[in-house]
């Protein structure tokens, strides 16, 4: 009779063993790292990112129209700029990172631009 227990459990036990699920190992564990702490972008253009970036579209005009007063083109440029690209233009001229002609290219390649500009030279 015990030989027909111990049987008996024995096959009970290989039963159920074969429901088990295994469980993961464990592994290292990854150390936490510091977060990373960058400055937020900016989103207002101030007064004197405003200025820088007159100038620098007032420069890019003067290499492309030199010898002309390009007052009114730049003002043109700079009421068709979305901020983001004013404060681009500025942050790229002060780092003294190049493509500042490229963005100001795209701002004077759009309509609205280009009409102003064409009212600008027509009235000087």
């Amino acid at each position: 009779m015990r030989f027909k227990l111990t049987a008996a459990f024995g096959a009970a036990a290989l039963t159920l063993a074969g429901c088990v699920a295994p469980l993961p190992t464990a592994g290292p564990m990854p150390m936490p790292t510091a977060p990373v702490m960058t400055a937020p972008a900016p989103t207002v253009l101030d007064a004197a990112s405003r200025a820088q970036a007159r100038t620098v579209i007032n420069a890019e005009m003067q290499k492309r129209l030199p010898g002309a007063n390009v007052t009114a083109y730049t003002d043109c440029i700079m009421s068709n700029a979305t901020t983001a690209e004013l404060i681009d233009i500025a942050q790229m001229s002060r780092s003294g990172a190049t493509g500042t002609a490229d963005s100001v290219a795209a701002i004077v390649s759009r309509p609205a631009t280009t009409q102003c500009i064409a009212g600008a030279a027509r009235s000087t």
